[in-house]
């Protein structure tokens, strides 16, 4: 298995896969580019918390965006990570990838031919950071992404230690990760989990399970993978298979 980094402005990816060669920094050089080229000749994509309609024969990034933000009813911008990683997977799978797991600032996308454990890391006082969902081989693109109103440099309205979602996208599951943390918030951490589920409820069509976190109350709503204890969580670069 081939390890390594692609840093591009904002974009920090670190990447496992079973490919020697690939061109994958050259894709998302190329993606980002349509991006910010769209983002010049309309200023809402990039500034609104709400979802913006956007031209038919817009890029491919833009349009990922677009769809994702439009489920989730978040700003197209609360969905580039994931929308960067989805497509980075695809471009690995094209080339003919069978095990790939794109990590973009804590929004994974992956394909894995043999079990994986993926670590989350919320920074919790119960949880702490030496637990994993065990995710077992497959064939078909997971997507796992998580947002926090205490955690990172991204936009939350809400105050969760950490909310994390899985889907068949990563768009979508960093858009409704964002989402539903937007809802974690309440005269105490209990009732922020409350508010968090019945936000979850609302998308539940979209997405597999959610793992919410805030303070003493650690909830999941729908159908998560099996959670395992593991060393602590590296937030610095090793590789996330083990």
């Amino acid at each position: 298995m081939n390890f390594s980094k692609i840093d591009l402005d904002e974009t920090h990816i670190r990447l496992t896969c079973d490919l020697t060669r690939h061109e994958l920094k050259r894709y998302v050089f190329s993606i980002r580019r349509d991006l910010k080229n769209y983002i010049l000749k309309n200023q809402d994509f990039l500034l609104s918390f709400e979802p913006i309609e956007v031209e038919e024969d817009v890029p491919l990034i833009v349009r990922t965006m677009a769809d994702a933000s439009n489920v989730s009813d978040v700003g197209p911008m609360a969905c580039v990570a994931g929308s960067i990683s989805q497509l980075s997977l695809d471009y690995l799978i094209g080339e003919g990838s069978r095990y790939s797991i794109v990590e973009n600032g804590g929004d994974i996308a992956m394909i894995n031919d043999e079990k994986v454990l993926c670590g989350i890391y919320s920074n919790n006082q119960v949880l702490g950071n030496n637990i994993a969902f065990e995710i077992k081989a497959r064939r078909s693109p997971l997507g796992i992404c998580s947002s926090s109103g205490k955690i990172g440099h991204s936009i939350s309205f809400g105050d969760a230690d950490s909310v994390c979602v899985i889907s068949k996208s990563c768009a979508l599951s960093d858009g409704l990760a964002t989402r539903i943390a937007n809802e974690i918030r309440g005269e105490d951490s209990e009732e922020k989990i409350v508010n968090g589920l019945e936000c979850s409820e609302n998308y539940k069509e979209f997405f597999d399970g959610a793992l919410i976190v805030c303070d003493s109350h650690v909830a999941s709503f729908g159908k998560l993978p099996k959670i395992v204890e593991s060393a602590d969580f590296d937030v610095n670069f090793q590789p996330v298979n083990y």
